[in-house]
């Protein structure tokens, strides 16, 4: 028996998935203890081998699942404004173009976020992050992008960071200020580069609202070399990079990504050889989104086989976003990924867990072992393969949050 360790809390009788081993991630622990102190896992694993934890906290599983938090590594869940109306619009046969003519698109949500107090902008993002966190979600990647203006932007980071600290979840931030080109810049991309490398970057990561910088790289935003000018300005603040790429043509974005060693490349659908190439070498994680590929009715899908074959890591995320993917379940997001993608059981539990925290440069979540946060999801389930086959289910138990 191992000696006595300091200990808090203390969950027995688990079915412990801990999601530490990448060759075999769907391996679950019968009859497991798992002990936290000050938030963090101390001890993981069978009860046989458990130290004698005398802890003031227990907490009896009842043999049910117990998983890491659930990661989601890619939404841009604050924004202002509503776009059902579009969505019922395309129903009844208008263009994405007769949209955009019309002033819809992500210039209405633009002018709606822009228009927003940040009071307004927490009240209209609060219940898309509880339905996230009603699925299992204990970490979640907010992206800016849809401000466009350094005020808008620096209010889009600062709400992502309070409904962090009001409802017990781990928020990371994103900039994504080359998302698409403002209304104020039409015809002029490389002036607005300018502006956000210039003046909103250095200035939101001085205030410390940044912990990643995004881009997308098409041909309904910007080009290569644009977003290049982005990840060097990101670079040389010391800020990771990530990236939209291949969603709807091959622009070669996942490629220059992983030469600035980014930690992501989202979409992909396509992704070329010498990309797949180009993010094996670099460890760049595939985040897939099949939300997007759902809503906007594509039909190339992502090269999974070539992934998998080049031993790229993959995530999965909602892509929540009033525009493609109005998704806030990462539960759904997995069956997608199974159905739509043919990803395996193993692969959709890994890509929101442990995947999903290696695209957001973290260890310290997605799998529990000693050291890394208490972040833990509790399922009335019978088999791990249940998170995935189930359609709208919502069989969470308990969640915790660094413990609490």
């Amino acid at each position: 028996m191992a000696s006595r360790q300091q200990c808090d809390t203390i969950w027995t009788g688990a079915r412990l998935l801990p999601m530490t081993d990448p060759a075999a991630p769907a391996t679950v622990i019968d009859d497991a203890v798992i002990a936290a102190h000050d938030g963090r896992i101390v001890f993981a694993g069978p009860a046989a081998a458990a130290p004698a934890f005398d802890a003031p906290r227990r907490i009896a599983c009842d043999g049910r699942l117990v998983t890491p938090g659930l990661i989601d590594c890619h939404t841009h869940l604050v924004h202002g404004g509503n776009r059902a109306g579009e969505f019922e619009a395309r129903l009844a046969g208008a263009s994405y173009e007769d949209i955009a003519r019309a002033g819809g698109g992500i210039a209405s949500t633009t002018r709606a976020t822009r228009a927003a107090s940040e009071d307004e902008l927490f009240a209209q993002s609060a219940p898309r992050l509880r339905e996230m966190i009603a699925c299992g979600a204990t970490t979640i990647e907010i992206k800016s992008g849809y401000g466009l203006n350094l005020p808008a932007e620096r209010a889009m980071l600062r709400v992502a960071r309070a409904l962090g600290a009001a409802h017990g979840v781990g928020v990371t931030t994103t900039f994504l200020g080359a998302h698409a080109l403002p209304a104020e810049f039409a015809g002029r991309a490389d002036a607005y580069i300018d502006e956000v490398v210039e003046t909103m970057l250095p200035a939101l990561a001085a205030e410390g609202l940044v912990d990643a910088v995004d881009a997308f790289c098409e041909g309904i935003a910007f080009t290569p070399a644009q977003v290049a000018r982005v990840f060097h300005a990101a670079r040389a603040l010391g800020l990771p990079v990530k990236i939209h790429a291949e969603q709807l043509s091959n622009l070669g974005g996942a490629a220059l990504a992983a030469g600035f060693g980014a930690l992501s490349a989202d979409h992909l659908e396509h992704l070329d050889g010498e990309g797949i190439a180009a993010m094996a070498k670099a460890g760049t994680v595939a985040t897939l989104l099949p939300g997007a590929y759902y809503f906007t009715r594509e039909t190339v899908p992502p090269p999974v086989a070539a992934l998998r074959a080049a031993g790229v890591p993959i995530a999965l995320a909602t892509d929540c976003n009033p525009g493609t993917s109005p998704l806030t379940s990462l539960l759904l997001a997995m069956n997608m990924g199974a159905t739509l993608f043919r990803l395996t059981v193993a692969e959709c539990l890994a890509g929101v867990t442990i995947n999903a925290a290696r695209a957001l440069g973290r260890s310290d979540i997605g799998r529990i072992a000693p050291g890394t946060w208490a972040d833990l999801a509790v399922w009335d389930v019978a088999q791990p393969a249940d998170l995935v086959y189930r359609i709208g289910a919502r069989p969470l138990h308990a969640r915790f949050w660094r413990g609490q």
